[in-house]
């Protein structure tokens, strides 16, 4: 692998969500700012979506990983269930203990009574719901119903979800209008612009160990958020298979041919970003062409004006 011959401790662009590369950006500073926020106060239920890519798994893990003392936390990274299946995970989330044969009404029951338990005991319980847009119309609203379970001053379960645009579209649907109602707080992830990519690339190469001139100047960071579209897993693939392109060719840092081919190797980046940045490179290169030409026109004292008249 390239980590010695880049002088890297760590892989620098992995796809598995790592906190410890975590980097204040803006948009992840401000949905993490959200969601803190909103279980401060208390509500019932509070939503981050984002497009497929855009670092919500991160945020997820980053805000379980920093919940205040005194918030318990009850996680399913994979809520494709149907309601049964969703209140036998909350309880096991709950540590409950119960009968394999006890039926649903029982199961609502025993996890009511652990909820009003811990929260006698001064404890808020989160239930963090990943890739939401998976879960069935059913287990949503198992999902709403759970969010009636209250004190007279406080709700004994807030919920946070994770999803994808798929999400929001599914809310605004007649049926989910209760639910709708019970977001209080939401946040949409967008995309990095171009100089917060540069600034993503060289965070993450300095956590991984780099140190010295960077592998990628700033005229390469800029293609890759054009191909990426601003998209933090795009980024990180097109970096990756651009520093295996460079160690392959024992290079030293990382150069245009290695970031073109990574984009040509790469299904989801976007083509026509790199066309366009073709036609840009071509149209700067006329334009000092263009200047030059002027600029030794000028030196050797001969008048245009004069020139072209003589050849009309």
């Amino acid at each position: 692998m390239y980590l010695k011959h880049f002088g890297l401790s760590q892989t620098p662009f992995s796809l598995t969500p790592n906190t410890g590369f975590f980097f204040g950006l803006s948009p992840h500073v401000e949905a993490l700012q959200v969601l803190q926020m909103a279980l401060q106060t208390g509500e019932g239920f509070i939503k981050v979506t984002g497009e497929v890519g855009t670092g919500k798994t991160l945020i997820c893990r980053k805000l379980i990983n920093e919940l205040p003392s005194g918030f318990h936390c009850a996680y399913l990274p994979n809520p494709y269930l149907t309601p049964a299946e969703l209140r036998w995970a909350v309880a096991n989330e709950l540590g409950l203990k119960y009968a394999a044969d006890m039926d649903q009404q029982q199961l609502t029951g025993l996890i009511q009574q652990q909820l009003l338990a811990l929260s006698a005991h001064g404890h808020s319980i989160v239930l963090v719901l990943d890739e939401a847009q998976a879960l069935p119309d059913d287990s949503l609203e198992a999902l709403r119903l759970f969010t009636n379970l209250e004190t007279e001053s406080r709700k004994l379960l807030q919920v946070v979800l994770f999803g994808q645009p798929e999400l929001d579209d599914r809310l605004k649907r007649q049926a989910f209008r209760q639910l709708r109602q019970r977001i209080t707080f939401s946040y949409n992830l967008r995309p990095l612009t171009w100089d917060e990519v540069d600034a993503y690339i060289r965070h993450r190469l300095a956590i991984a160990g780099r140190a010295g001139e960077p592998l990628f100047n700033a005229k390469l960071a800029r293609r890759i958020a054009y191909a990426s579209r601003g998209i933090p897993r795009l980024i990180n693939i097109l970096a990756h298979k651009s520093l295996l392109l460079s160690f392959g060719e024992g290079a030293t840092k990382v150069q245009a041919s290695h970031v073109r081919g990574a984009i040509l190797d790469t299904e989801d980046a976007s083509r026509d970003a790199f066309k366009a940045w073709k036609w840009r490179t071509y149209f700067a290169l006329a334009l000092v062409a263009l200047s030059a030409l002027i600029f030794a026109i000028t030196v050797s004292g001969v008048d245009l004006l004069q020139l072209w008249g003589n050849r009309v």
